[in-house]
């Protein structure tokens, strides 16, 4: 009787590690043929402009560029005020500022790929893409350690063509929903209006570490986020894992729900879809 009975729970353990390994098969190709049907239907290819939340959770990210480098002083306001960002960094500017580059690291900021030359990506062809995001990757990587996940195409210039070629080496590509207008050297007070106006549940921010007023304006729109009740993140804790997709029309990186799941993710777009 013990024999039939031991015999008879081996199977019942196997029919079941075989009925999960069935449902996890059935899960993946659903979330395939979502995303699939998505880009099919609408046709072109869209980044992550910012993520559906519903919690006060934001980003903030920085850009390396051409102008007086103020990293190291952005570095030290954001060590004050105990917030973590994301820095997209080209692999140029990382040979050239590496005691800065190990710096954003060992602060435990997050760190992109902006490619190794800071090209047009819309004017190079997807193998010259390539060569410029695995170069990046490389001097990013041999510098501090940290191999990045996310890139953002120089001026935020994308296309289908830009957005599979990232995808091919396993990046997913990320823009922004409010541009500080740092870089048109506008004055602190006009960069922390334009931030708080248009902030939002699963904002991404942009800023650039060359930004004439950045470092000035960076404490008061940090105060005044988190006395509105902001959690400001790195990327990493921002975008979504597993089952997502990303609305062609908004830019909004959503969860797929599989059946079961309704209700788990409440995030409300600011852009109506």
């Amino acid at each position: 009787m013990l024999v039939v009975i031991g015999r008879n729970w081996r199977r019942l353990v196997i029919a079941a590690i075989l009925l999960l390994a069935i449902v996890h098969a059935a899960e993946l190709a659903l979330v395939g043929a979502a995303r699939a049907v998505i880009a099919t239907v609408s046709g072109r290819l869209v980044p992550v402009y910012f993520v559906a939340s519903a919690d006060k959770k934001v980003a903030f990210t920085f850009e390396s560029g051409f102008g007086r480098d103020r990293t190291a002083e952005i570095l030290a306001v954001l060590k004050e005020h105990e917030v973590k960002a994301t820095f997209f960094v080209s692999g140029k500017w990382v040979s050239d500022h590496p005691v800065v580059a190990r710096q954003i690291v060992s602060d435990g900021h997050d760190l992109g790929n902006y490619t190794y030359s800071v090209p047009h990506p819309n004017s190079l062809s997807p193998s010259e893409l390539k060569r410029e995001l695995e170069k990046a990757h490389k001097a990013l990587e041999e510098v501090t350690g940290r191999a990045p996940k996310v890139f953002r195409p120089p001026y935020g210039e994308y296309s289908n063509k830009v957005i599979e070629a990232a995808r091919d080496l396993g990046y997913e590509t990320v823009i922004w929903s409010i541009d500080s207008l740092d870089w048109r050297g506008a004055p602190p007070a006009d960069i922390k209006d334009r931030v708080l106006g248009k902030i939002h549940k699963g904002a991404i921010v942009r800023f650039h570490v060359t930004g004439t007023h950045t470092v000035e304006a960076l404490p008061s729109v940090i105060t005044e986020l988190k006395k509105q009740g902001y959690a400001i993140v790195p990327l990493s804790s921002l975008l979504l894992e597993g089952r997502y997709y990303i609305h062609p029309h908004t830019g909004e990186q959503r969860p797929i729900e599989v059946p079961g799941e309704a209700g788990r993710h409440e995030g409300r777009s600011p852009v109506d879809a």
